[in-house]
């Protein structure tokens, strides 16, 4: 009966290495805090994704010309539309989960999802 040689220094290395990614990746997916608002814009076949927190102008084009995404002082809106009844302008400022203004002509949506922690005086 033959005996196993030990682990040689090059499975050791790959071993940690392995070990090492692994608990990496569980502590990004499982322990990374989520609980911050994010905006989603969506226009053109594209998506954009930005923290509430940032400080942002964003043109989304469509096919009547660029809507123009305003991020700012933790809140989006629409700032201009090339759409003739500019309902998205008039939906004001999005500050909490689940608020969204679109411009259906122009095929543009800006939502904020996450956790509205960043607002306190959220219902």
């Amino acid at each position: 009966m033959k005996l196993k040689p030990p682990l040689k220094l090059w499975d050791m290395a790959i071993i940690t290495f392995a070990l090492t990614l692994t608990g990496f990746s569980a502590y990004r997916v499982y322990l990374t805090p989520r609980n911050t608002a994010r905006v989603l814009i969506e226009g053109a076949g594209r998506r954009w994704i930005f923290p509430l927190e940032s400080e942002e102008t964003v043109a989304v084009p469509g096919p009547l010309g660029n809507t123009i995404i305003r991020i700012h002082d933790n809140q989006a809106w629409v700032e201009s539309s090339p759409c003739n009844n500019k309902v998205c302008i008039a939906a004001g400022h999005l500050r909490r989960h689940g608020e969204f203004a679109a411009c259906l002509p122009n095929f543009v949506l800006v939502m904020i999802e996450g956790h509205d922690d960043l607002n306190p005086d959220t219902p």
